[in-house]
């Protein structure tokens, strides 16, 4: 049985305090009402690049994504049914053989860098938020997350960010900022920004 979703994009650049605001979100609309899809769990396993080795793989292509299974997920639990939402190990560049059950909610959050750049993915939100901050802030944010979180070197994420991060982005992720609805600078820092996006939410959530 359908049910009344309404889906919230959350974009944004590498970094960018994408997470931060969707959690901010979630917390500020209740926990238990919220269902959150983030792309990155959908990156394509290793095998599915033919043999290609990491370091020959442009992980910040919208082809690294399969962004078809999102959208079906997202049609799923709209439907009412629960899915099984793939978990990838940054570590191994796999999907480990576990899976995240997800039940349907009465808001989505869709969450990643290049959620409004398929079309099909894009016309599956309703509401489109893009979280935009400053550059030299979000390559820090990042050489910070990948060194602590995921074991990568300084110079491993220095050269991805030159030679495919950062490309990437002006050509795939800055462009979407024009399907946004609301802006967001700054991030998380931005509360003032944040709770105006709540009380929209909730505003239509009730509608």
């Amino acid at each position: 049985m359908s049910i009344h979703s309404l889906v919230v994009g959350i974009a944004g650049g590498t970094s960018s305090g994408k997470t931060t605001v969707t959690r901010a979100i979630a917390a500020a609309l209740g926990d238990t009402n919220i269902a959150i899809l983030q792309h990155d769990s959908y990156y394509k396993d290793l095998l599915a690049f033919g043999g290609k080795q990491p370091s020959e793989i442009n992980f910040d292509h919208p082809d690294a994504y399969d962004t078809g299974l999102l959208i079906h997920h997202i049609r799923e639990l709209r439907q009412g049914r629960s899915i099984r939402q793939p978990v990838y190990s940054y570590t191994t560049y796999r999907r480990t053989a576990e899976e995240k059950i997800v039940e349907p909610k009465r808001v989505i959050i869709v969450e990643g860098m290049l959620i409004f750049f398929e079309p099909a993915l894009r016309d599956a939100i309703d509401v489109k938020v893009y979280v935009d901050t400053d550059d030299d802030e979000r390559v820090l944010r990042r050489i910070r997350r990948d060194v602590l979180e995921r074991g990568r070197t300084i110079e491993s994420v220095m050269e991805q960010y030159i030679t495919t991060v950062k490309p990437m982005h002006l050509e795939f992720v800055e462009p979407t900022k024009r399907w946004a609805d609301v802006i967001i600078p700054r991030g998380g820092e931005n509360r003032v920004a944040i709770d105006l996006v709540v009380r929209m939410l909730r505003t239509l959530d009730e509608g």
